[in-house]
């Protein structure tokens, strides 16, 4: 996800996409843990992308 595509969202819908890349991010942790996930690097990349998000949403409220 790029900075991009998420700096035209609305402050609720970055709140929405926070929550929900959150519990992506606990599953992928989960997935991890038991063996389970395919990919490693995934968990580093849905870090990144919750920073962007929040990123974006402190730039909106600070506005």
């Amino acid at each position: 996800m790029k900075y991009s595509e998420i700096k035209d969202l609305t402050v609720e819908e970055l709140r929405k996409r926070i929550k929900s890349m959150r519990e992506d991010l606990f599953e992928a942790k989960m997935k991890q843990s038991l063996g389970q996930l395919a990919d490693p690097v995934e968990i580093r990349r849905k870090r990144k992308d919750i920073a962007r998000v929040l990123t974006a949403l402190n730039i909106k409220l600070a506005q």
